[in-house]
C-alpha cells in the first residue's frame, strides 16, 4: 500500500460525456480504480454531457456549482478530472472551488512513481511528471500549499516544484541524458541477442491483465503479481524453452491503459519499443472482464502509435478460471487464438506449442543429409531452430529441421560434403 500521509485523500470523480454517458462511466469506474491504487477514496462522481470539453474550465459554470455543494456536502478534498487538464483548466478550477484539482494523467504519474523500483524505472518517470508540471507550475502552489502530501506529491515533489522553469529544463535535460545511456544499453542488449539468434515475445496487454503472472507461470520468474492497476512496472525478461527444446526470451511490458499519458508514452518508449523489436507479440487479454473488447482497441491502437505494426500476434485469452470469463471471445487481428488460466496453468502448454507453430512460419525449412564432419551444424540447429528428425546413415546424418533465416547460410551443407 502507497503512504499517502496520514489522511486519506477524499475526492469526486468528474467526467465529460461526449457521446454516450454508459463510456463515461465506465471510464470513471476505472478511474475509481486509480485514485483507489493512488490510496484516494472516491466519495462522489459527477457527469457532464456536452458537445465538446469546456476550454476554459472542463465542465460548465452549472457543473462547478454542484460540485462546490458536494466538496461541502461530502467533506471532500478535492477532485479528479477523467481527461488531462490544460494549465488553464486546472487554474480555473483550483480558483473557482478552491480546492485541489487533479486529473488523470497525475493519479497515473502518482502511481507509477511509487511503482517504479529501478534506476531507469524512477528516471523515466521523474522525467514524465517534469514534463507534466513544467507548465503548472503556478497552479500547483497554491493546492500544496493547502494540502500537505496525497497524490501527485509522489516523485520529484515539493522541493522540485518550487524551482523556477530554468531549473527543470535543466533538470529535464539532465535526466534526457540519462535516459540516452538507458537506450544506449538497451541497444547493446537487443544486438546480443540477435546475435544469439534467440527469438524474443513481448507480453503486451491492458493493465491487470495478468502479463506477470503469465511471465511466472512460464518461466518462475517470482515477480510481483497482484489484482490491482500497474502492480508491475518494470520489464521483465526471463528465458524459456519450447516443447520442441528452442529457446525463446520472454519480456513482459509495462501495462496499456485507456488515456495513456502522453508523458509516459515519451518517457517510456525505450521500454515500450521491446515490443517494437521483439518477434512475436503475446497480448494478453482478461477475457473475464465484461470492458475487454475496448481494452483490446487501446493495446492495439498504443502498439500502433509505437509503430508496432508488422509482428505476428498471438491474442492470450486470459483467466478462464474467473467467472464471467467469455470462452467464446475472438481477436480477428490476431495471428492466433489461446485460452488460458495464467493462475492455475489451464491451456499453457497449448499456447506453448502455439508460440512454437508462429515462430516457425518465420523460419526455412531445411532437409539435408550432412556428413558426420559436420555435425556441429546439427547442434547449431539444435540451439537456435526446431528440429524435427535426425537419423544416423552411413553416409551422414540426416535432418529435417526449421531455421532462423538469419544462420540459414552457416547450416547448409557444405558443396564437398553434399
Amino acid at each position: 500500500m502507497i503512504e499517502l500521509g496520514k489522511e486519506t485523500e477524499r475526492v469526486i470523480l468528474v467526467g465529460v460525456s461526449l457521446t454516450e454517458q454508459e463510456d463515461t462511466r465506465k471510464s470513471l469506474d476505472e478511474l475509481k480504480e486509480l485514485a483507489s491504487t493512488a490510496g484516494a477514496e472516491t466519495v462522489g462522481t459527477v457527469i457532464q454531457s456536452r458537445d465538446q470539453v469546456h476550454p476554459g474550465t472542463y465542465v460548465g459554470k452549472g457543473k462547478i456549482d454542484e460540485i462546490k455543494d458536494l466538496l461541502w456536502e461530502l467533506n471532500a478534498t478535492g477532485i479528479i478530472c477523467d481527461d488531462e487538464l490544460s494549465p488553464v483548466q486546472m487554474k480555473n478550477l483550483q480558483d473557482e472551488l478552491d480546492t485541489k484539482v487533479m486529473d488523470r494523467t497525475l493519479v497515473i504519474l502518482d502511481i507509477f512513481a511509487g511503482r517504479a523500483s529501478t534506476s531507469e524505472g524512477k528516471i523515466q518517470v521523474e522525467l514524465a511528471q517534469l514534463k507534466y508540471r513544467q507548465s503548472r507550475l503556478t497552479g500547483f502552489g497554491t493546492a500544496m500549499s493547502r494540502l500537505g502530501g496525497g497524490i501527485g506529491t509522489r516523485g520529484p515533489g515539493e522541493k522540485k516544484l518550487e524551482m523556477d522553469r530554468r531549473l527543470i529544463k535543466s533538470r529535464i535535460a539532465q535526466l534526457n541524458r540519462e535516459l540516452k545511456d538507458v537506450k544506449r544499453h538497451r541497444e547493446v542488449t537487443r544486438e546480443q541477442r540477435s546475435r544469439n539468434h534467440i527469438p524474443v515475445a513481448a507480453i503486451v496487454g491492458y493493465t491487470n491483465a495478468g502479463k506477470s503472472t503469465l511471465l511466472n507461470t512460464l518461466t518462475g520468474a517470482d515477480i510481483l503479481a497482484e489484482d490491482q492497476l500497474f502492480a508491475t512496472l518494470d520489464p521483465t525478461t526471463r528465458e524459456r524453452k519450447l516443447p520442441s527444446g528452442q529457446e525463446i526470451l520472454l519480456t513482459d511490458t509495462v501495462g496499456f491503459i485507456n488515456k495513456l499519458p502522453h508523458h509516459l508514452i515519451d518517457a517510456f518508449r525505450s521500454t515500450l519499443e521491446e515490443a517494437k523489436f521483439a518477434d512475436l507479440i503475446l497480448h494478453v487479454v482478461d477475457a473475464a472482464n465484461e470492458q475487454m473488447d475496448q481494452q483490446m482497441y487501446t493495446v492495439y491502437e498504443t502498439l500502433n502509435n509505437l509503430g508496432v505494426t508488422d509482428k505476428p500476434v498471438i491474442t492470450v485469452f486470459n483467466k478462464q478460471d474467473r467467472p464471467g470469463f467469455d470462452g467464446m471471445a475472438r481477436d480477428f487481428r490476431a495471428d492466433a487464438v489461446v485460452r488460458i488460466s495464467a493462475k492455475t496453468g489451464e491451456g499453457i502448454q497449448e499456447l506453448l506449442e502455439t508460440i512454437e507453430a508462429v515462430l516457425r512460419q518465420q523460419k526455412i525449412f531445411v532437409e539435408n543429409l550432412y556428413s558426420y564432419r559436420e555435425a556441429a551444424k546439427i547442434q547449431l540447429i539444435r540451439k537456435f531452430g526446431e528440429l524435427k528428425s535426425e537419423e544416423y546413415r552411413e553416409d551422414g546424418i540426416y535432418v529435417q529441421a526449421y531455421v532462423p533465416v538469419e544462420i540459414y547460410e552457416n547450416v547448409k551443407v557444405s558443396r564437398g560434403d553434399s
